[in-house]
């Protein structure tokens, strides 16, 4: 089985805001387009516009609702490999291919070396990995290794492609590792939050809330009062009624 660092020298990853995510998929897209040349290349489709579609797909968004009545809001909640400090992904894995890397944190899969046993699938409980049956091998996000790193790019353009994405700024990426990074401030002033700690696998990637709605609901608007000359089909029938009531009574 594969052993663990027994540190890193940095914790990156990223804070997802779930406030502001809008799910339009503009992540998920641009992490497919990066990483189907790169790292992980080729992230494979199979039928995809079959009856049967399936595909490696390193970051997912679903969308749930919250509350109910007039508080209701969706939620859209990006999913990919949280890269945590304990996995059990890499324990579990019984030819190194899986690790966790000394230098910055990241999980990774050496393609060379898994055998696609999938043991490290079921080890998750966060369904961050995706076995790629053309290859088959497990995939999953990289956090653009072959990006962040890359010196041929733009200082700007050195961050996960999902990040670069983004249109509405929910995605940060950082040292979590170091108490003043931006990102390390980011958890803290917002209250963010590890997915299901109670595992104990210490993921690096966090979770912000969404926020309190700043105003309150419209209330729903008050039908206008019904006009006295107006009759219900009802009221015109006992109306119909009474008349040949008094008809026949003379």
């Amino acid at each position: 089985m594969t052993s663990l660092p027994a540190s890193t020298a940095k914790s990156l990853g990223l804070v997802i805001d779930l406030d502001t995510c809008v799910g339009c998929q503009a992540c998920a897209t641009s992490c497919k387009e990066w990483n189907t040349g790169g790292y992980s290349a080729p992230l494979t489709d199979q039928q995809p516009y079959g009856a049967d579609p399936h595909g490696a797909w390193l970051n997912r968004i679903h969308g749930y609702e919250v509350s109910d009545g007039e508080e209701s809001r969706t939620v859209h909640f990006p999913r990919s490999c949280l890269h945590c400090a304990e996995p059990d992904c890499v324990t579990v894995c019984p030819t190194g291919a899986s690790y966790k890397r000394e230098e910055d944190g990241i999980v990774l899969v050496n393609p060379d070396t898994c055998i696609g046993c999938k043991l490290c699938s079921w080890a998750c409980p966060y369904g961050a990995r995706e076995y790629d049956y053309d290859d088959g091998v497990m995939k999953k996000c990289t956090l653009c290794v072959d990006r962040i790193y890359n010196e041929n790019l733009e200082e700007v353009d050195r961050v996960p492609a999902c990040v670069r994405a983004c249109p509405t700024g929910a995605r940060h990426f950082g040292d979590l590792g170091d108490p003043q990074s931006d990102v390390s401030k980011l958890v803290r002033e917002r209250g963010g939050f590890d997915l299901l700690p109670e595992f104990g696998y210490k993921p690096v990637n966090k979770y912000l809330p969404p926020r309190e709605r700043r105003d309150p609901p419209a209330p729903l608007p008050t039908p206008p009062p019904r006009p006295l000359t107006s009759l219900t089909a009802k009221s015109k029938a006992d109306a119909l009624f009474a008349w040949a009531d008094r008809l026949l009574s003379r």
